[in-house]
């Protein structure tokens, strides 16, 4: 019994006990789960543009166009259906993301002010999941680089024969890629949060170059940009307009989780302005600009092969097909290598931190922001990713899905920030499971909340059975297309409304941002009183 107990002690994670933060209640409770310290808001205006720089260049956002394209636009409405799409989705993740730049919490604490202590379980769990499989996802196509920048290095890899069955989906070559993308992976998840910013900033820069290096490449290569820029679209009117709020609809479900986990990377921000600007314009920006190489890189490649090849990862693979010299392989061996660097960056900003923070608040006893990530990694790989990544089809129908129940969330959260309590929070109610709490509504669910979520799920179902191939009315179809907008402004206005008719503690008429528990003030008030404690000496050593 002694040797069970020890067990348990050594995997709990550290446990802060000050003054301000509370006891005894660790299954709701943890260090990364309080309010960011002091010392580790260090996210400033251009971390933020760093970020979303970093994040937007990965090989996934390359494609977006193409099957825009391919459904018969050109390529400057595809492009402006990226600006669009993206631009749109901006001011959501700005509003998003406020309650973490305020009051220094991430995604699982914010939630449990709209659905309840318990009832953000749900939730949280359903974000942490994804980014679970999102992260075994990427670690995939990181893998296809892998095996590219090993291509240019050693062609023989190419030739290593298969000892894996038929049944596994892969092979001995493309298992060995992905298990070293995975490896490599790995120690980029052991830094904190508000350190890995500098990770960021390296990333968008040598990405960034890579980038314009395969584009001026390619044209050289083609003595020109290449058909796809200049051909018409072949849709017209009332089509081609449906086809756009699809194409800008897929743009929004690829950031709609970095738009409700936004909290997670906002409670970093050195001032609460930070975020703002910086990301107002650097979102668009950044995605729009990735698309653009994306476009023009595969439109050369159209006129050196005579198709289309959208994914840079082939075209790389292309190059290493046609006997190349020396000064190709190594061009192709830095823009694969880059090509890792930018999946590495992209699981750690998009996944391996989501599903850390969110773990945390399931498990707040034994997990933590790092163990959290590690967790994510070792489900991504035993999930077998490269069979999801195989049907394509019905991964594409999951994600929508997905998108769906992300988005009614997401309207909850926001509605209950910006127009139910109106900017007030109750720090100090958001650890404790005690009746007449803020966030205890009844037994730590919220009906209105879950009510609004059922609401905003239930108007996309029709439209969700027409993405999986079952016949249902265009109507639907139409309404599923703008999924993410029926389903934040639906569950938003039925929480609105279920808020005033059965008003919740803490309700406000005027907007102000303020902590009514003055959370802060007591821990500074503590270290004042304790000037000898580990806490208070870096609190005082970052305020110099």
């Amino acid at each position: 019994m002694d040797f069970a107990r020890k067990v348990v002690k050594a995997l709990e994670v550290p446990h802060t006990n000050e003054e301000g933060a509370p006891s005894g209640l660790q299954f709701v409770s943890s260090d990364d789960l309080l309010p960011v310290p002091i010392e580790e808001r260090t996210w400033t205006a251009f971390s933020y543009v760093a970020f979303w720089g970093s994040t937007s260049i990965n090989v996934s956002t390359w494609m977006i166009t193409s099957g825009m394209i391919v459904l018969g636009m050109s390529w400057w409405q595809a492009w402006l259906a990226v600006w669009i799409g993206y631009g749109v989705m901006t001011p959501f993740v700005i509003l998003m993301g406020r309650p973490g730049a305020v009051f220094h919490v991430t995604f699982p604490v914010v939630n449990r002010t709209s659905f309840g202590i318990f009832g953000s379980l749900w939730c949280v769990f359903n974000r942490a999941t994804m980014a679970c499989i999102w992260y075994g996802v990427q670690s995939s196509i990181g893998g296809s680089c892998v095996l590219v920048m090993l291509r240019a290095i050693w062609p023989s890899v190419n030739n290593i024969p298969n000892s894996m069955p038929l049944s596994s989906g892969t092979n001995t070559r493309d298992f060995m890629c992905f298990f070293i993308f995975w490896v490599i992976s790995l120690p980029f998840i052991w830094p904190p949060v508000h350190k890995i910013r500098h990770f960021f900033t390296f990333k968008t820069i040598i990405t960034i170059i890579a980038c314009l290096i395969f584009m001026i490449w390619c044209i050289v290569k083609a003595k020109g940009v290449g058909p796809i820029v200049k051909q018409p679209a072949t849709i017209y009117g009332s089509e081609l307009a449906w086809a756009m709020i699809s194409g800008t609809g897929v743009c929004i479900s690829n950031l709609i989780t970095l738009t409700t986990n936004a909290p997670d990377f906002g409670s970093r921000a050195k001032t609460p302005s930070a975020p703002i600007v910086s990301q107002f314009w650097s979102i668009p920006f950044s995605y729009g600009l990735i698309c653009l190489f994306g476009v023009i890189v595969s439109s050369s490649s159209q006129t050196i092969y005579g198709e289309a090849i959208w994914s840079p990862v082939d075209l790389l693979a292309k190059f290493l097909d046609e006997d190349p010299s020396p000064a190709t392989r190594f061009g192709v061996w830095f823009i694969a290598f880059s090509f890792i660097i930018a999946q590495v960056g992209t699981n750690i900003s998009a996944n391996s931190v989501s599903a850390g923070c969110d773990l945390t608040a399931l498990f707040p006893r034994f997990i933590n922001i790092r163990r959290g990530g590690y967790i994510s990694a070792i489900v991504g790989l035993v999930m077998c990713p490269w069979n999801l990544v195989s049907s394509s089809s019905r991964f594409s129908s999951y994600m929508s899905a997905y998108s769906v129940f992300l988005s009614a969330i997401a309207g909850v959260m926001a509605t209950e920030y910006w127009f139910v309590r109106k900017g007030h929070y109750n720090v100090a109610d958001l650890y404790v499971t005690r009746k007449g709490s803020w966030y205890w509504y009844n037994y730590g669910f919220n009906p209105r909340a879950y009510a609004a979520y059922v609401a905003g799920i239930a108007i996309n179902v029709v439209g969700f059975a027409g993405d999986t191939g079952t016949p249902v009315p265009a109507a639907a179809t139409h309404i599923f297309d703008l999924s993410f907008f029926t389903g934040f402004g639906t569950s938003s206005i039925v929480y609105y409304i279920l808020s005033r008719m059965f008003p919740v503690l803490g309700a406000a008429n005027v907007f102000e941002e303020i902590d009514v528990s003055g959370y802060e003030e007591k821990r500074m008030t503590s270290c004042d009183e304790d000037t000898n404690s580990k806490d208070c000496i870096e609190k005082e050593s970052s305020t110099v």
